[in-house]
C-alpha cells in the first residue's frame, strides 16, 4: 500500500501552486495517515486519484467500494462535510459515511455506475431536476463554517490570475456585486458536468462542493455555457431552464454567465 499512497511528484507540484510550498510536508506524511484511518474505518486501498485539492482513494469495506477523501487544508473537508449532512436527505448528492475533519479526511458512499455526465453527455431537464434537489431554503445557522459566496467568488478570481489567467476587474467587480446581493441558500460552488456522476436509474449524483451560501444561480451557469453558440442561444437556453427551476432568475443568471465566463472553459460567445 506504501506505493499506493505515496503522492507523485506532479501531484506535489499541484498541490503546491495551489497551497504553497509548505503543503510538502503534508504529502510526506500521507502514507502514514491513509495507514491509521484504513485501520480505523478497515478499509483496504484500491486505487489512488484526486483533483486539485484532495487525494482520493478507492477502497473496499465489508466487499463494498467507498472512497476516501483526504485534503492538506482541513477547513475545506470541514465545510464539504457541512454541505454533504444538510444534503444527507437528497439522493442527488454523494452520501457521507464518516469523517475525521481535524485530519481533513472524508469517508464517502460509492455512486454507481459513476460515469461522468461529461463522458456521458446530457439534457436540460436532467440538469434542471439536480438543481431543483440542491436548491434548499434554509440558510446558514450560528455554527455554519460555510463562508459567503462573495468569498468563493474572490478566490477563484485570485486563482485564475496566479495560474496566469488574464482576469479584467470589471468582470471581478460584476462577479462580487452579484455574490453579494440576491437570495442566500446553500450553493455548491463547484457544479459542473465533470462533478456530476450517473447514479442508480439515471439519476445525477453531485460530488465534490465547494460550498457556500449566496445565490443558487451560481450553480447553473456551467450548465447554460457549455455548447452555447451565440448570444441568442445562451439566453434561450437560460430561459428554458428557468421555467423547469423554480426561482431561478434569467437576468441574475445571465448576469452571473458574463462576469464569470473569464473563470469557465466555456467563454462566452460574442
Amino acid at each position: 500500500m506504501e506505493e499506493l499512497v505515496r503522492v507523485p511528484p506532479e501531484v506535489r507540484e499541484r498541490f503546491a501552486v495551489r497551497f504553497g510550498r509548505g503543503v510538502a510536508g503534508w504529502c510526506d506524511e500521507l502514507p502514514s495517515l491513509v495507514g491509521e484511518l484504513a485501520g480505523r474505518w478497515r478499509l483496504e486501498v484500491a486505487a489512488a486519484g484526486g483533483g486539485g485539492t484532495s487525494r482520493v482513494f478507492r477502497c473496499v469495506r465489508g466487499g463494498e467500494v467507498v472512497w476516501l477523501k483526504l485534503t492538506p487544508e482541513p477547513p475545506i473537508a470541514r465545510e464539504e462535510a457541512e454541505a454533504l449532512r444538510h444534503w444527507a436527505a437528497v439522493p442527488s448528492v454523494v452520501a457521507l459515511l464518516a469523517a475525521d475533519l481535524p485530519a481533513g479526511a472524508l469517508l464517502l458512499a460509492d455512486v454507481r455506475p459513476g460515469t461522468t455526465l461529461r463522458k456521458l453527455g446530457w439534457n436540460l431537464p436532467e440538469v434542471a431536476a439536480l438543481l431543483r434537489d440542491l436548491r434548499t431554503p434554509a440558510g446558514p445557522g450560528a455554527d455554519s463554517v460555510l463562508r459567503p459566496l462573495a468569498d468563493r467568488v474572490a478566490f477563484l478570481f485570485d486563482l485564475a490570475e496566479r495560474r496566469g489567467r488574464p482576469v479584467p476587474a470589471a468582470q471581478r467587480a460584476a462577479a462580487l456585486e452579484l455574490a453579494s446581493g440576491g437570495p442566500v441558500g446553500l450553493v455548491h460552488g463547484d457544479l459542473h458536468p465533470s462533478n456530476v456522476l450517473a447514479g442508480p436509474d439515471g439519476r445525477p449524483v453531485a460530488i465534490d462542493p465547494r460550498p457556500s451560501w449566496g445565490d443558487p444561480d451560481f450553480d447553473a451557469v456551467d450548465w447554460v455555457l457549455e455548447g452555447s453558440t451565440g448570444p441568442g442561444a445562451l439566453e434561450r437556453r437560460i430561459a428554458d431552464l428557468a421555467a423547469l427551476v423554480p426561482g431561478l432568475s434569467p437576468d441574475r443568471l445571465l448576469a452571473w454567465c458574463r462576469a464569470l465566463s473569464v473563470l469557465t472553459a466555456n467563454p462566452l460567445p460574442a
